[in-house]
């Protein structure tokens, strides 16, 4: 049976000579990986390789069989064509960055519409606004919301974050608590919007430690995450 569905690119690999394998991340169906043949410089190739820049936003038609490792598409467009996600080029590396962590984490085949409408809002939200250099962090926080593993802010007067328990305490319990300036940095933005006025006033320095003590918090909590190449992209940006 044919099945509509919104999906935002995930990841792409080259396959054989002129076909890709990618991975989207669709609403009604979770994670799912595709194989797109054709030749990239074909005019008559209906499903057209820029369609899987990282994060893209699609509307596709496929055939879904549960016993098919790749399915097949079958119509594609572009959902929200991206003014400047794709063109301007720091904003394309914390792009590039994104997709590798929501790969690493979105691996499963679920229907779990609030974390997919969350991502979809908040790409669209990005691009059409201007470039915010906390706008990675914060995404990566409020997604824990929907991961299932958003820190507890209950206590948050204590003098210790510990981040493999997700919770503030009064005293060390832990390697993995932080405490003194790494702990005021994250406070800093726990919590924050993407629109909020005013943003924290944080120094290159102090936003790379942000980004460190989140990816630090996500790898804690999650078994499928893996270290992120592109975090060197995101590095060179802010410096």
């Amino acid at each position: 049976m044919v099945t509509s569905t919104s999906a935002i690119v995930l990841s792409k690999i080259r396959y054989k000579d002129n076909d890709i394998i990618a991975k989207l991340y669709t609403k009604e169906y979770g994670a799912i990986s595709f194989i797109v043949k054709g030749r990239q410089n074909s005019k008559k190739n209906k499903i057209k390789f820029v369609y899987f820049q990282e994060l893209t936003i699609l509307e596709i038609q496929f055939n879904y069989n549960s016993k098919r490792d790749l399915q097949y598409i079958k119509d594609i467009e572009i959902k929200h064509n991206y003014m400047s996600s794709h063109s301007d080029l720091v904003k394309a590396s914390v792009i590039i960055f994104l997709s590798e962590v929501l790969s690493n984490i979105i691996t499963h085949q679920k229907r779990e519409t609030q974390l997919y409408n969350y991502i979809e809002q908040s790409l669209i939200w990005y691009d059409t606004n201007k470039f915010n250099t906390y706008f990675h962090m914060i995404f990566l926080l409020e997604l824990t919301r929907y991961l299932g593993f958003y820190p507890d802010t209950l206590n948050n007067n204590f003098k210790y974050f510990n981040l493999e328990e997700g919770a503030y305490e009064k005293l060390k319990t832990s390697k993995y608590s932080i405490t003194g300036g790494s702990l005021n940095l994250l406070n800093q933005i726990l919590g924050i919007k993407f629109d909020s006025n005013p943003l924290p006033t944080l120094n290159s320095d102090d936003k790379m430690e942000v980004l460190n003590i989140i990816l630090v918090y996500y790898k804690l909590h999650n078994n499928n995450f893996k270290p992120i190449k592109s975090l060197e992209i995101v590095k060179n940006i802010f410096r």
